[in-house]
């Protein structure tokens, strides 16, 4: 039987380590001090304008909880945050299987930590292209990398972890984690990969939609005219 197929898991899994990384900020005022308040030894990991978003939200609390994702992984964000969190030990965190000796190897060989719950919402595609005049090249510098990426990585793994993409959901999985220890069940994260999915499949028909309408004369024009 192949390395990569699972055969035992772990209905219930606590969050012991938690990776914020989103556009839309909303709702993290009573979602974070929530779930830390559940576990006071939670590692969040984040980045650029969420890390400070966090850091003001937690106060004197995020010296003991709080770190960047550039700390953890040694490599410093590239310029203008283009590449923040395509890491390998961020990626080593999201797929690995809780119960296979190769994985567990894995991480322990690069010191990378299991990631148990992904808070992620992307850049705002859909804003961008309904507003009056814009460009291929603001639509195209609003194409999200990093987040989908790690939505999809986490949905695809929610035999062990959370990928949460809605704001929205943050009450019912802060009551969910109260009633359960600070856990999340094995349904709970399986509803939750169904909603990333559906979110990153939306994500990417917007752009698709917006680049067919668009002939490859018209990009050069708009780039060789200085839009």
């Amino acid at each position: 039987m192949g390395k990569n197929v699972v055969e035992k898991i772990d209905d219930l899994v606590k969050i012991d380590t938690l990776l914020v990384s989103v556009s839309d900020k909303s709702g993290l005022e009573e979602f974070i001090p929530g779930i830390l308040e559940l576990n006071p030894d939670i590692l969040i990991l984040s980045t650029g304008g969420t890390h400070g978003k966090l850091k003001e939200i937690l106060k004197e609390k995020a010296a003991h909880c709080l770190k960047q994702v550039s700390a953890y992984t040694g490599q410093p964000e590239t310029q203008g945050g283009l590449v923040k969190t395509l890491d390998f030990k961020i990626y080593l965190g999201l797929l690995t299987e809780t119960y296979n000796d190769d994985h567990r190897q894995d991480l322990k060989r690069t010191n990378a930590l299991v990631i148990d719950m992904v808070i992620v919402n992307l850049y705002p595609f859909s804003d961008t292209i309904a507003r009056q005049g814009v460009t291929v090249e603001d639509a195209r510098g609003n194409i999200d990398i990093g987040g989908p990426t790690m939505i999809r990585a986490s949905a695809k793994n929610f035999l062990r972890v959370a990928s949460v993409v809605d704001p929205a959901s943050y009450p019912e999985i802060l009551a969910k984690l109260k009633t359960q220890n600070g856990a999340l069940c094995l349904e709970d994260r399986f509803e939750l990969s169904k909603k990333a999915f559906e979110h990153t499949a939306c994500y990417d028909r917007n752009i698709a939609d917006f680049l067919a309408k668009r002939t490859p004369t018209q990009v050069h024009a708009c780039y060789t005219s200085g839009e």
